[in-house]
């Protein structure tokens, strides 16, 4: 029995530590999904969301003024989510009060993938 805790001790302090390295590198939703826009951002155009606005679509490092639910804001979609996501988890709270999509254009899909 000692043998096998000693045989599986280091790899369980490595698995351990590799784990809590991990966390330490853990995404924000700034670093996901880009962040509010401020200082010289400029926003490119603004989308208006409406009870009916079921996605929205914008290019990567854009910045968009969004008006949701009697609110605006301005935000830079910069982040490196790569799969559409919620708006809701950017919004204002209480400015969204139904399930919006966005779908985030990168340079790869406008290039076909393989550069110039």
């Amino acid at each position: 029995m000692e043998k096998i805790v000693k045989l599986f001790a280091p790899a369980f302090a490595a698995l351990t530590l590799s784990a809590a390295s991990v966390s330490a590198f853990a995404l924000t939703t700034g670093d996901m999904y880009g962040e509010p826009a401020s200082g010289d951002y400029v926003a490119n155009r603004t989308i208006v969301v409406t009870p009916q606005t079921k996605y929205i679509n914008v290019t990567h490092g854009e910045v968009v003024n969004l008006k949701i639910g009697g609110k605006d804001i301005a935000w830079n979609f910069d982040g490196v989510a790569a799969q559409p996501f919620d708006l809701g988890k950017i919004a204002p709270e209480g400015s969204l009060d139904h399930k919006v999509q966005v779908y985030v254009e990168t340079e790869m899909q406008r290039d076909g993938g393989f550069g110039d």
